[in-house]
């Protein structure tokens, strides 16, 4: 197997233009990196990266030796899911992300009913609002919400969101519904870290400025604020779904809402084929139905 020894740090590297982030992707230090792809340059006699205090390029050598070690990679990668598919228990870690709040909620309950289902799986979650580098940092899966930028990935709709604007009955009773955008700044509103609200007008997208007595960052706050009369919120269904249902808050503005956002699993397309990964979006989208 020497001929293998570097190859993986070699190509993460490659990949990342980082030893620093290649260390990351591969869980090792980066000086167990650097030794081992100057080991491989050594046995190959060759300089395979050119390195300043800024960058990491590929030699024209490199390249060449990249686009070869790529593929074989990637061959022992399928020939690995391939003898993982004869198996019908899906096993080994499961690196994913997925965006705080709804990751707490509605993400994480069904990750672990799903681990139970499958003892032999390992988990490594990271819940985080930034929109993490899913390659570089070795992800196999990334749940996102809204309008998908990376187009390298394979994406799979798991479920839909939509922004509702919502007011106790005891406020409305108060101060009245309102039934155009321009009545908001007669309203208390209760401001998230945005400080404005979007909807649908003619067909557009329009930002509304908005202010009232609260401004805060957790929904959560802003809802209970909302339940107790002091102002309207606009928040994703899925804060404020059961209290429409009790009549406890009241949608107003609902012509003016945005169409339903998609809830989506985002992953490599190298990890298409990994039963573990299409069992676990499958689950996901099972269950995130109608959320």
């Amino acid at each position: 197997m020497a001929a293998w020894d570097g190859v993986s740090e070699f190509v993460a590297v490659a990949e990342t233009a980082s030893f620093t982030a290649a260390a990351k992707r591969l869980r090792l230090s980066v000086a167990q990196i650097s030794r081992q792809v100057a080991g491989l340059e050594a046995r190959l006699q060759v300089k395979l990266f050119y390195r300043t205090t800024r960058r990491v390029t590929l030699t024209e050598a490199g390249g060449v030796y990249y686009r070869h070690c790529s593929h074989a990679l990637e061959g022992l990668d399928d020939a690995e899911r391939a003898v993982s598919d004869l198996q019908a228990t899906p096993q080994g870690k499961i690196k994913l992300t997925a965006p705080i709040t709804f990751g707490e909620e509605r993400v994480m309950p069904l990750i672990n009913d799903f681990m139970v289902l499958h003892p032999q799986l390992e988990l490594e979650c990271q819940l985080s609002n930034q929109l993490v580098d899913i390659l570089a940092d070795g992800y196999d899966l990334a749940i996102r919400l809204g309008h998908l930028q990376d187009s390298s990935m394979i994406a799979r709709k798991l479920s839909g969101r939509r922004r509702y604007v919502c007011a106790s009955p005891d406020y409305i009773d108060r101060f009245g519904a309102p039934h155009t955008l321009s009545e908001l700044e007669q309203h208390h509103c209760l401001v998230g870290g945005a400080g404005y609200w979007r909807f649908i007008e003619a067909h557009k997208t329009r930002s509304v400025k908005v202010s009232g007595r609260m401004q805060c960052n957790s929904a959560y706050a802003l809802v209970d604020a909302a339940l107790k009369g002091l102002g309207l919120i606009q928040v994703p269904d899925y804060y404020v779904q059961d209290y429409i249902q009790q009549g406890r808050l009241l949608t107003v503005l609902d012509p003016y809402c945005e169409p339903e956002e998609g809830i989506w699993a985002l992953y490599p397309f190298n990890r298409q084929l990994s039963p573990k990964i299409k069992m676990l979006v499958a689950y996901l989208a099972e269950h995130m139905a109608g959320v």
